[in-house]
């Protein structure tokens, strides 16, 4: 690392924000790999249901694990070097999967390869040091849709695997982000709060120091919402299919690309998201989304259209894409407090709440199976969506109310 004590020059902070975009969506792809490339393999290995399951959600749960450590590392040395292991680490255990001939191989690589989604916490503290308060939103926001790499997945992988095999897949997917950690390492520079302590010869923090914030309700507060807008985006996009086929009797090829369509704008608009939450505060972006989510998740319990009540296919789709919307909006508005509320400890915080967020995409979708084994009703997914929803806005509301009564005039950051 050659950085020195010269100021930022103009074209980092974009350099960082844009690199580090293209870096997550690489990461999300092959975060990803195994709902493509994992239904070959339960072939292969001739799998039952549940230990397919294990196996597609094995990165996922790994991923969001990692996360607060990968936030904190971080945190302490910064986040070109440990954004660059990250998916070198990676990138060796999707190669390493190519060689796996076992199920207990198979989980062992996915181990490695859900170092990979972990790079999300690794992202959020490395970038918005690059940018004032009023931006950091923006950034975050545009940083975050990199969720679009499962689309890349979804779209792109189905057809390497039809030519050339599962193994393909990973070496290719594998070598894609090699090549993207090596040019992500010779076209950006530390940020700006890990050169202010390597040139002030900062001492380490203890971990005590780092985790310090974690003792804060508010940190499972912004989880809290985030286990919703990030978690539940993502247990939709993998419960849509099997609900519309399900529900309605969709084809499964048409049901799954209403899912594939859910994704990318859910993930495209969280940009829009950082955005409004620079320019008209977080907090009335979270109001109005975890509103919004209330009605709209209400609306989907309904049962389907049947005999003159219920919802139709039709309104069904519109409701789910105005709550992917929103989600998406929330999403970013969650990491916009963090820098705000935790400038010093925004590895360790984001970690946390990432982790959360990551762990509601692995569990949401089990306790939706589980519900619908126990009610027989499909609805009964959006049921427990509504409950969280409006347990998140409860504590919130209350939180804020608490909050101007101690503080009535608070600063512009923690307002936001």
């Amino acid at each position: 690392m050659s950085e020195n004590k010269q100021p930022l020059s103009a074209s980092e902070p974009a350099k960082a924000l844009w690199m580090s975009t293209f870096a997550f969506t690489i990461c999300f792809a092959v975060w990803t790999i195994f709902a493509i490339i994992g239904i070959r393999i339960k072939q292969d290995l001739a799998l039952t249901e549940a230990q397919f399951g294990l196996l597609v959600g094995t990165p996922i749960l790994t991923g969001s694990l990692v996360r607060i450590l990968l936030g904190v590392w971080t945190g302490r040395y910064g986040g070109r070097l440990v954004y660059t292991l990250t998916m070198l680490a990676a990138a060796l255990a999707t190669f390493l999967l190519t060689y796996a001939t076992t199920y207990p191989q198979m989980l062992l690589a996915g181990l490695g390869i859900g170092l990979a989604g972990g790079s999300f916490a690794v992202g959020v503290a490395y970038v918005s040091p690059f940018f004032p308060p009023e931006k950091q939103g923006t950034a975050l926001g545009i940083f975050g849709a990199g969720n679009v790499g499962a689309a890349v997945t979804k779209f792109v992988a189905p057809f390497v695997l039809i030519a050339w095999g599962w193994q393909t897949v990973a070496e290719i997917w594998a070598a894609a982000l090699v090549v993207t950690a090596l040019v992500f390492w010779f076209t950006t520079s530390d940020d700006p709060a890990f050169r202010s302590r390597r040139e002030r010869q900062t001492p380490k923090r203890s971990l005590l120091q780092e985790f310090a914030p974690l003792k804060n309700a508010q940190v499972w507060r912004f989880s809290l919402y985030y286990f919703f807008a990030f978690g539940g985006f993502v247990a939709l996009s993998l419960w849509l299919p099997r609900y519309l086929v399900g529900v309605y009797g969709f084809d499964i090829a048409v049901a799954g690309m209403v899912a594939a369509a859910y994704s990318i704008p859910g993930s495209v608009f969280r940009a829009f998201g950082g955005v409004l939450s620079d320019r008209k505060g977080a907090r009335s972006v979270m109001y109005w989304m975890l509103g919004i989510s209330a009605v709209a998740t209400l609306i989907l319990s309904l049962p389907a259209a049947g005999e003159g009540f219920g919802i139709t296919p039709a309104v069904f789709i519109v409701t789910v894409f105005v709550l992917g919307f929103v989600m998406s909006l929330g999403k970013a508005a969650v990491y916009k407090h963090i820098p705000a509320y935790y400038p010093d400890n925004v590895g360790a915080v984001g970690g946390i709440v990432g982790m959360v967020g990551g762990l509601g995409g692995f569990v949401l979708p089990i306790a939706f199976g589980l519900l619908k084994d126990a009610t027989g009703l499909w609805s009964s997914c959006f049921l427990l969506l509504f409950a969280v929803v409006v347990a998140s806005l409860l504590w919130m509301h209350l939180s804020i109310r608490q909050m101007e009564r101690r503080a009535p005039t608070l600063p512009t950051a923690a307002a936001a």
